[in-house]
């Protein structure tokens, strides 16, 4: 393939969307340039303030446990309040707890600023999906979270090599650069992004004598087609992030020192930074199914030939693997969850399905590390396989039907409001779909 052609491709990749993403995109990238606190947190928790490994890993589960309460929370504000204030205010409590923990000291106080901090970043997410899904075109949905996945990698990425060169500034500087980052973050969104929630168009069909239909959390939990979806994203979560406790743990148990996991696993931001583009150029019109399927099915050969490895290289093999599997499954989830919403209750879908990715954020890294201190990593491994495969059948059989369905009824846009050229609108979409966030 000639430069040319490359530049053809990249340019394909990331035209004809609206102004208004574009604001969102480098709002996610200024967020997660400046993330420097989950990073660093148990190193500053052991090494700064002196607790204990049990402590640190306690707190880094508390972050996950309240983003099992803050995603369904900031889903239900997303479709009550609108996208853009639940933006701002999560955005600005997330730097608010940033700041917060360079000067508490104390295990309560630290334990409760980061559970906090875990609600606000988890409930920021469903805004997010649900702004892209309401601008962007359906038919360039899952392109357009590709694009802001890169961007949240792209930017883990650089805060992970400038949070790693400038730590010997303290880590509560960085800290208070991560409190910075994401009050900027806020302010981006404040000042270019607009409201995009679809509340007019309800309006309007509840003017033309049907109802603007109300949809409570309990209602999102009834859809079986979307129960489904978040069960099956549930399993693929657990796989996904059983490598990032078991794999260090199974490196260790072959003599290998850390220096080596961190290479292995630096080998995940590289790909994603790398080819993120190129492999939303070739899944791109694919059929959802078919690439959760094939995703799920990444996931489990990956994590699954992680027992076979023993070596470095071998082990980085198959972390490029279910890299690939990341890459194609976290826009392609995202996508089908907002082609399932109606486009008036976006953000309690996309709540909902973020509480997957939380509750195994908070309940994964427990049972991997228990299953390698029980039975063993192999078992580890074997188990991820095989959870991945379910997974697999699971997208492949009982989510076919549903989501082609979707895609052939999605109802044709309303006509769209008048706004200032580029920002989009969010009542000019068909019901389309939404990492994922920031």
């Amino acid at each position: 393939m000639s430069i040319e052609s490359l530049r053809r491709s990249a340019y394909a990749t990331v035209s004809g969307l609206p102004q208004g993403f574009w604001w969102l995109w480098l709002s996610t990238l200024v967020n997660r340039t400046g993330a420097f606190v989950l990073t660093f947190l148990s190193y500053y928790l052991t090494v700064e303030l002196g607790y204990s490994a049990w402590f640190a890993g306690l707190v880094v589960a508390l972050h996950g446990l309240g983003g099992v309460a803050g995603s369904p929370l900031g889903g239900m504000l997303t479709d009550r309040w609108g996208r853009r204030p639940t933006m701002i205010t999560m955005h600005l409590g997330a730097a608010a707890c940033a700041a917060a923990l360079a000067f508490v000291t104390s295990a309560w106080g630290v334990a409760a600023v980061v559970l906090l901090m875990g609600v606000a970043m988890q409930a920021v997410r469903p805004s997010i999906n649900a702004t892209i899904a309401d601008m962007v075109p359906a038919d360039d949905v899952r392109r357009a979270y590709a694009l802001n996945y890169w961007a949240l990698n792209l930017g883990f990425a650089v805060a992970s090599i400038a949070g790693g060169a400038a730590a010997f500034l303290g880590y509560r500087t960085l800290f208070l650069v991560d409190a910075v980052a994401t009050t900027l973050c806020a302010v981006i969104v404040f000042l270019r992004l607009p409201e995009t929630r679809p509340e007019r168009t309800a309006e309007k069909r509840a003017g033309q004598g049907g109802a603007a239909e109300k949809v409570s959390m309990l209602d999102v939990l009834r859809d079986a087609p979307f129960r489904t979806l978040v069960l099956l994203n549930l399993l693929v979560c657990l796989v996904f992030t059983a490598p990032w406790i078991g794999l260090p743990l199974t490196m260790a148990e072959q003599g290998l020192p850390p220096s080596s996991y961190g290479l292995v696993i630096a080998v995940n931001g590289v790909v994603i930074v790398g080819f993120q583009l190129l492999v939303n150029k070739v899944t791109e019109r694919r059929s959802p199914v078919v690439l959760l399927t094939v995703s799920s099915l990444l996931f489990a050969v990956g994590t699954g030939a992680t027992a076979l490895a023993g070596s470095s290289v071998a082990f980085a093999a198959t972390v490029v693997v279910w890299t690939i599997g990341e890459m194609v499954h976290v826009p392609t989830n995202a996508a089908a969850t907002a082609r399932l919403a109606p486009e008036h209750a976006r953000g309690r879908y996309q709540g909902v399905m973020g509480m997957s990715w939380a509750v195994a954020g908070f309940v994964a890294p427990i049972l991997a590390g228990a299953i390698v201190d029980g039975p063993g990593s192999d078992v580890l491994w074997a188990g991820t396989f095989g959870v991945g495969v379910l997974a697999a059948v699971g997208y492949t059989l009982r989510l076919r039907k549903a989501l082609a369905e979707e895609e052939a009824v999605s109802p044709v846009p309303a006509e769209p409001e008048r706004k200032e050229p580029g920002t989009g609108t969010g009542t000019e979409r068909k019901q389309a779909a939404p990492a994922s966030g920031s």
